[in-house]
């Protein structure tokens, strides 16, 4: 039976930090569910369907990456309904293993039978975040080996927009 692995988040924009961990993951099990976790309660930058088609042009080389988004549902039972054994996290700070350790345990109450495994970042993407790289664009800065070039230009076009 293959293993099956989700990697969620909102990836609002997709980092290099973001696709680091997928090519790892995507090493370590059969298939890599990437899973667009939409929040109607949040304010995106890009929308659901941008950054689908975004990590989808990320990934058109890896047969074993799907890119799809969910929504209104537990994260636990997109993993179920997905019939997937593995949550991948990355971590990158002691912030990180605070509160991912916590969603661990909660997800381990709600379903025994999926395991969490946590990828550790690169060193050279530890300090990403969406929320800097986003600060960083708007202030029109360069964000070179942060963002492949298209993830770039989309968010730029985005930011540009909303000003």
């Amino acid at each position: 039976m293959p293993t099956i692995a989700i990697y969620p988040g909102s990836f609002d924009p997709p980092t290099e930090g973001h696709k680091n961990i997928i090519e790892r993951a995507s090493k370590l099990f059969d298939q890599v569910i990437v899973a667009i976790a939409v929040n109607s309660a949040k304010q995106e930058t890009l929308s659901p369907e941008e950054r689908v088609t975004l990590l989808k042009g990320l990934f058109q080389e890896y047969p074993n990456i799907q890119i799809e988004s969910f929504q209104d549902q537990l994260l636990i039972h997109y993993v179920q309904k997905k019939k997937a054994q593995v949550i991948v996290r990355g971590l990158r700070t002691f912030q990180d293993y605070e509160y991912e350790f916590q969603m661990a345990l909660a997800n381990k109450q709600l379903a025994p039978e999926i395991e969490t495994v946590f990828i550790m970042a690169d060193a050279r993407y530890a300090f990403l975040s969406s929320t800097l790289i986003k600060e960083i664009v708007r202030l029109g800065g360069s964000c070179e080996g942060m963002l492949s070039l298209s993830v770039e230009k989309k968010l730029k076009e985005k930011l540009k927009k909303s000003r």
